[in-house]
Parts: C-alpha cells; sequence; structure tokens
C-alpha cells in the first residue's frame, strides 16, 4: 500500500509539473527579446537637447572618488541638491551623479562654446594642483555612456584596433626629464609647454567631444552610439571687454562681446595653442576661461553593441586567452593524475584488507583503517567548524547564481553597481542555506545549543565585514571623499542583515536540526587512541602551506585582470572566463584536500577536520599577499588611507574565498571519509 501511494504521489507531482515545463518553453522566445530595465534604447531627433550629467573624480592611486563639485569647476545654473536616484551598489561605490552646465543639440556641431570665466584664489589652485598630482580623472555620462578617451593599438600585421580608456585627467603634470610630453589627446601637453628647469602642472579647461550616433534613415531618428573627449590646456585671451555673464553657453565670435583670440567658431583649439599653466605659488587671483567643443559623427556601430568599445581587450588580449587555456588544461592534467593514483591505492588498501593477508613476523599493521574508531571523533571547537562550513556554504551558493546572472547578461555594464547590489542581496536571502549547514554539521558534530550557533553563523562574515567596513568608511568620511558611506545607507544594510539575513538564518537552522543526523560508518571508540610521531613532511603547518600552492598557481592569472578590473576603474565582462576558472579554483582545492587527507590517514592521525578546512582555504592567504604584491608594484599609492581601505576590503574579500574553498574542501573530505570506512568490514 506505501508503495502504491508512493507511485501516485510521483505521478501527482509529474502531472503538476508539466504545465510548469510548458510555460516556460513557451516563455523562452519572450526572454530572447527582453530588455532590462533602464538599458531600452532611446531616440532623438535632429536637434533635440542632450544633458551631460557627472558621476564622480576618480584616480587609480588613492582610490578615494570625490564629487565633481569638490573642485570649483562651472556650476551656473546647477542645483547642487539635486542628485539622481542611485541604487545600493552605486552609493556604495561612492558614485554621486548631478547634473553639468554642459549643453548638447543632437546633431549640431559647436566649436569654442564658451561656459564660463573664473578667478581662483591660490587655495583653490593648489586644490586643483593637488588632483592633478594625484592623477585624478572626471566621468561624465552621456544617454548611459560613460565619458572615455580613444586609444589606438597596432598590432604586427598593421591593424589598428579602438579601445576606450573612461574618463579624463583633469590636468597634466609636465616633468623637467621629458622634453616631449607627447600629445594631448593622450593626456598631456604639447612639447612647447614643457620646461626643463622645473615641473609645471597644466589644467584641461578645453574639452571636445565627439558624440558618435547611428541614424535611422527611414525615420529620422538617432541613437548615441559612442561619447569621446579629448581635453587641451589653453591659456585663453581676449582682446575686447566680454560680458561673462551674457557669455555662458554663447560661441566665441558670435557676437563682439563674446569673441575670444584663442579659438572661435571657424577657428577651433589646435595643439599648438599656449598651455594654461597653473602657478601654486601665486597668492593673487588666477583667470581661468572654460570652454569646449561638440562635435557629431555618425557611426556604424549599432546601439546593441555601442559598449563593446568599452569593454574590448587591449594587447594583451591573446596572452588573456592563453592562459585561462593552459590553467585548465594543466588542472584537468593533474586531476587525472590524482585520481588515477587515489583510485589505485584505494583498490589495493581495500583488496587488502578484505583478504586480512597474514603480516610478516615482527610487522605491525598499519594505515588508515586503524583509526577507524577515531576518524569520526568530534574535533575541538566544533560548534566553530560548523559555523565557518555553513557560512563558506552560504557564500557558495551567493556566489554562482552571482556567475549564473553575470554570464546570462543580466548584470549589464549599463547598470551601474547591480553587480554589487546583487551581491549583498544573494548573501541576504541565501542566509536559510546557511542556516540549514551549519545545523545539520553541528548536530552531526554532537552539539546541541543549536540557537547559539545558528546565531554565530548569522554574525560571522558579515559582522567581520561590517566592522572593517565601517572602520574604513569613518577614514574615507575623513577625507571629505564621496566615497564615504551616508549613515543612512549604513542603517539600511543593518537592516537587511540583522532584519532579512539573520531571521532567515535561524529558519534554517531550525530545520536542519531538526533533521536525523548524519550518521557515520563505524563507531567511536570511548578512549581516544594516540597519534604516532609523524614523518616531517606531514607537519600539519606544512600540509596547509603546500594546499594552497596549485590552486592559486592554477587561477593567478586571472586574479591579476579581476584586481586590474576593481582597482584601475576598467570594465570586468569575461563572466564565462571568470566562472571556469572558479570551477578550476574549487576543483583544484577539493582534490589536493582530499589527498592531503588520505596521506594523512595513512599515517594514522585522524585529526583531519580543520587541517581539511585550513588546506581547502589556504588558497586565499596566497591570494591576499599577491594582491599586496599588485598593490605595491602596479597601482602605487599616493595616500596612507588609500592603502589601508585597500588592504581592509582585500583583506575581507580574501576572507570570504577562504571560507568558501575550505568549506568546498572539508565538505569533499567528509564525503571521501565516510565513503572509505564505509567500504570496509570492522571487527
Amino acid at each position: 500500500r506505501t508503495s502504491s501511494m508512493g507511485h501516485a504521489g510521483r505521478e501527482a507531482l509529474r502531472r503538476s509539473l508539466l504545465p510548469v515545463l510548458v510555460l516556460a518553453l513557451c516563455a523562452l522566445p519572450l526572454a530572447v527579446g527582453f530588455y532590462l530595465p533602464g538599458v531600452a534604447p532611446t531616440d532623438y531627433a535632429l536637434g533635440d537637447e542632450l544633458r551631460a550629467k557627472v558621476e564622480a573624480l576618480t584616480s587609480v592611486r588613492t582610490q578615494l572618488p570625490y564629487e565633481y563639485y569638490s573642485l570649483p569647476f562651472c556650476k551656473d545654473g546647477i542645483d547642487l541638491d539635486l542628485h539622481e536616484a542611485l541604487n545600493l551598489g552605486e552609493v556604495l561605490r561612492g558614485s554621486r551623479i548631478l547634473d553639468t552646465p554642459y549643453q548638447f543639440r543632437v546633431g549640431v556641431n559647436q566649436n569654442c562654446k564658451i561656459m564660463c570665466r573664473k578667478e581662483y584664489d591660490q587655495e583653490e589652485i593648489q586644490a586643483f594642483a593637488l588632483m592633478i598630482e594625484e592623477e585624478y580623472r572626471a566621468h561624465f555620462l552621456l544617454d548611459n555612456l560613460p565619458i572615455a578617451m580613444a586609444i589606438y593599438h597596432e598590432n604586427e600585421e598593421g591593424q589598428t584596433t579602438k579601445a576606450y580608456e573612461t574618463g579624463y585627467p583633469i590636468g597634466h603634470v609636465i616633468h623637467p626629464t621629458a622634453p616631449e610630453a607627447g600629445k594631448q589627446g593622450a593626456g598631456a601637453v604639447h612639447a612647447q609647454g614643457a620646461t626643463h628647469g622645473h615641473t609645471r602642472i597644466v589644467l584641461f579647461n578645453h574639452l571636445r567631444f565627439t558624440v558618435l550616433y547611428n541614424e535611422d534613415a527611414v525615420r529620422g531618428k538617432r541613437r548615441i552610439v559612442g561619447f569621446e573627449v579629448e581635453p587641451f590646456s589653453v591659456k585663453h585671451s581676449y582682446s575686447n571687454q566680454v560680458d561673462w555673464d551674457n557669455c555662458v553657453n554663447k560661441v566665441s565670435g558670435d557676437n563682439s562681446a563674446c569673441a575670444l583670440n584663442t579659438c572661435s567658431a571657424r577657428q577651433p583649439v589646435s595643439v599648438s595653442s599656449a598651455p594654461l599653466v597653473l602657478d601654486v605659488s601665486n597668492k593673487g587671483e588666477t583667470e581661468v576661461i572654460w570652454t569646449y567643443d561638440v562635435v557629431y559623427k555618425p557611426s556604424p556601430i549599432r546601439w546593441s553593441t555601442r559598449w563593446d568599445t568599452y569593454l574590448s581587450a587591449a594587447d594583451d588580449a591573446e596572452v588573456h586567452w592563453f592562459s585561462i587555456l593552459n590553467s585548465f588544461m594543466i588542472v584537468l592534467f593533474l586531476s587525472g593524475i590524482i585520481a588515477m593514483i587515489m583510485v589505485n591505492t584505494l583498490r589495493r588498501d581495500f583488496q587488502r584488507y578484505e583478504r586480512g593477508d597474514p603480516l610478516e613476523d615482527g610487522q605491525e599493521e598499519t594505515g588508515w583503517k586503524l583509526v577507524h574508531g577515531d576518524v569520526f571523533r568530534p574535533p575541538p571547537l566544533a560548534g566553530w567548524l560548523s559555523v565557518f562550513v555553513g557560512t563558506g556554504v552560504q557564500l557558495s551558493i551567493s556566489l554562482s547564481f552571482l556567475m549564473l546572472f553575470a554570464c546570462f547578461g543580466f548584470l549589464s555594464p549599463a547598470n551601474r553597481g547591480a553587480l554589487m547590489q546583487a551581491m549583498l542581496f544573494l548573501f541576504v536571502f541565501m542566509g536559510m542555506v546557511g542556516g540549514y549547514t551549519s545545523s545539520r554539521m553541528f548536530r552531526m558534530l554532537k552539539g546541541t545549543r543549536w540557537k547559539s550557533n545558528s546565531l554565530w553563523t548569522a554574525m560571522l562574515f558579515p559582522g567581520f565585514a561590517f566592522a572593517i567596513f565601517f572602520m574604513l568608511n569613518l577614514l574615507i568620511w575623513g577625507q571629505k571623499s564621496s566615497g564615504a558611506v551616508p549613515f543612512g545607507t549604513l542603517f539600511a544594510l543593518l537592516c537587511m542583515w540583522l532584519g532579512i539575513s539573520t531571521p532567515l538564518v535561524v529558519t534554517g537552522s531550525y530545520f536542519g536540526f531538526r533533521k536525523q543526523p548524519i550518521e557515520f560508518p563505524v563507531r567511536t571508540n570511548q578512549i581516544p587512541r594516540q597519534v604516532p610521531e609523524q614523518p616531517w613532511f606531514m607537519n600539519a603547518f606544512l600540509n596547509v602551506l603546500v594546499g594552497g600552492v596549485l590552486p592559486f598557481g592554477a587561477v593567478f592569472v586571472e586574479v591579476f585582470y579581476v584586481l586590474s578590473s576593481v582597482w584601475l576603474h576598467q570594465f570586468y565582462y569575461l563572466f564565462g572566463f571568470l566562472f571556469l576558472v572558479l570551477v578550476i579554483l574549487l576543483l583544484t582545492c577539493a582534490e589536493i584536500t582530499v589527498v592531503m587527507c588520505y596521506f594523512q590517514l595513512c599515517c594514522e592521525d585522524y585529526h583531519w577536520w580543520w587541517r581539511s578546512f585550513l588546506t581547502g582555504g589556504s588558497c586565499a592567504m596566497y591570494i591576499f599577499f599577491y594582491s599586496i604584491y599588485y598593490a605595491f608594484f602596479k597601482l602605487q599609492m599616493a595616500r596612507a588611507v588609500a592603502t589601508i581601505v585597500y588592504i581592509g576590503y582585500m583583506f575581507i574579500v580574501s576572507f570570504g574565498i577562504f571560507l568558501i574553498t575550505g568549506s568546498l574542501g572539508f565538505l569533499t573530505t567528509l564525503a571521501f571519509v565516510r565513503a572509505i570506512y564505509a567500504a570496509i568490514k570492522v571487527d
């Protein structure tokens, strides 16, 4: 009767799932043409007004973003209290999107438009000079496209490819050792402005915007597919008296009241113009006239592929592909070797134990079978081990879903901050999985205080990350950076943690603890067995260090690219490669941990619980040390606060990787140990 009822239940379940599958298949054609919110195309007619927005001032040397108007740029008619609505990820990144006084009309070219005239005192000039020396770049937005400077690369075959460098430098430092400072389009000033006597700082006060558009000839509409800029430094001059208040956003030379000697509607700014050099020692007023050009160019680029130039790889694209493929092949090769060794060795062990081969005179039995009565003895700090494993599983599931969404294109670069926001929400809502895993482990290890265990699972990683994040946020706030997260956002994060994640963890722990505990295949002796003296190569510290070398060696190339994209403010879009690298990392961690545990048990050392977790997670230590190396040799931080912020954030990331790889290595080892001891007969 029970069998017939089970069969009927399965049949009912199959029938109930059939309509769901049919609906899912019918929805596939709709999913192909689905646009994510905020990234649908906008059509413009000739003469339509466009408003450029500004996001922030950023620098790879300080990693501290600032609001654009923290420097005294032109802001006539701009309401500084009117911020564009941002998502949680954008706020955490330090974005503060504001309007700018730059005016664009679709299809209308404009040369030498006067923005404003400013007279800066010594303190304001010094503020400009400091940010120029720290290599700050301004980031504008037009039709949700970031502004960029075009860079052209020529390969060995003579073919030229175009790439973008987002943002533009607000100025340039001319060093006395450089007789030629290069081209202005590359963020420098022509050689005429360079001197060999001392260092000079020039301000880019003229911008040449190039707007690329794709036109629909049938409808007569245009779509923006590119937003480029070329900065110039020009010491503007004028002969007649100019009414600057009435010349805002007027073209120079339209009338005698708004005429400049250095440029006009017919005479654009040239690279031979004298640069505007900032004198930080001048105690008087420094006059700066801000101007800009707007040039529209048709482009064959379609709106659906307009991000390709921003995301295109640089000269080392082939190296990147080759490194990923090389790592993947090495790991596959090592996996095959390890699998063959383990299978052959275990088969011989099983055959020897099953036959019960007699021992020679004076020979004692050795091997992993001898510790069957102690191998499942709960380790010290078993509760903490279950907390670590539960948190690691929660992070692993969150990361898996994040990679899945990214590979399917749901985290488009057009949705700024979407990656960080998705990561936070996934971790919060995966709290039930973490609590369930932790309580199952806790009960398996003979724990009884499941409520305390669930609270520690809910508090461990979020509390650790929030404490470091809060301290770093105070340092950033002390630098008056826009990267400082407002206290309202901090309160929202606390509410997500304590109001959503913690109850989910406790709920998962409740259901996990109610389940029957995981049974071990052999009984545990009451009296612990003495562990014999171990050879030097089985030292616990040495084994943990060695266990992280191979996983790190397989992924360090991709770690370099990820660090470059995050800290050099570049776009990262190779989520398919990143997914493969994560699979490689997890496979190698699991295999190395199992092999190390087998060698340990063969030496009759049954203290494998914590060692397997630490062996799997040790690659995080190498990743952290490599990030420190990367910071000192690649980023060249200009402020001590920036170094502290970098180390703090990378420590949080490394601790998360430690929990993920450690929990995976431990769970794989647990399954391996249960499998081999379940396959032998114990007297």
